[in-house]
């Protein structure tokens, strides 16, 4: 890419404004130090790896308010930008300085721009893996410790009841899980409740099988702090 000479206040905020790095070389005619950069920056405009890079030259005197911007008090002074964005600067006649900052800023974007973006989870992926995270899985309003509506609060106090050992999601903080799950389900009311990856059903159902005993048996139980402790005992002293 050719360096460009930039002559309008104009034509600089729509360079500096761009997504891609910007490397800007404030000078004077006058100085023949300006010279010698401007044939360093020639030569990197024309190597392959910096091909997206825009650079360009300011008469630092005749854009003297773009100058003043960016803090230009003598030149060359070199600044590079990205998105209206300062990200560097070089301050006087540094070839190499230049060179290096140019190219590793460089390769920064272009690491950014061909890095494989993730695909977005497939929402019935996500909510079976939700489902599948615990053997027995409440979604409800609210948390046990502070359910948000009565339904979820009554499901708590029956699981409760059975000392069942269950997780639970609160589909209040996410509403793409809180409307996907009537779909994933075919069911259009919470809580819902499901063990092994099944849907168990809602608080009308749960009700249904405490009252005929099939609630419990099927419900995992909570452990005893004290059968957890023996447990471990017994794994000690078979160890």
């Amino acid at each position: 890419m050719s360096v460009k000479k930039i002559v309008s206040e104009e034509e600089f905020l729509a360079l500096e404004r761009n997504d891609g790095l910007f490397v800007v070389h404030f000078m004077a005619d006058w100085a023949p130090q300006c010279g010698q950069m401007n044939d360093v920056i020639s030569e990197l405009s024309k190597q392959r790896e910096l091909k997206d890079v825009t650079f360009g030259i300011v008469v630092a005197e005749d854009l003297s308010e773009v100058s003043l911007k960016h803090n230009v008090s003598a030149v060359p002074t070199f600044v590079l930008l990205r998105a209206g964005q300062v990200i560097e600067r070089v301050d006087g006649a540094n070839a190499a300085d230049l060179t290096t900052k140019v190219k590793t800023q460089a390769a920064k974007a272009s690491l950014v721009s061909t890095a494989p973006v993730e695909p977005a989870q497939d929402l019935n992926t996500r909510l079976k893996q939700l489902i599948n995270s615990a053997k027995c899985m409440l979604f409800m309003k609210g948390s046990p410790v502070a359910p948000r509506c009565g339904f979820s609060r009554t499901t708590v106090q029956l699981l409760s009841k059975h000392k069942a050992d269950y997780s639970s999601f609160d589909i209040l903080t996410d509403d793409e899980v809180r409307q996907g799950l009537k779909t994933y389900s075919n069911w259009p009311t919470y809580p819902q409740l499901y063990i092994d990856g099944e849907l168990v059903g809602g608080l009308d159902i749960l009700k249904e099988m405490d009252s005929s005993g099939e609630l419990g048996p099927m419900l995992p139980k909570r452990q005893k702090l004290e059968d957890r402790l023996k447990r471990g005992g017994e794994g000690a002293v078979a160890n």
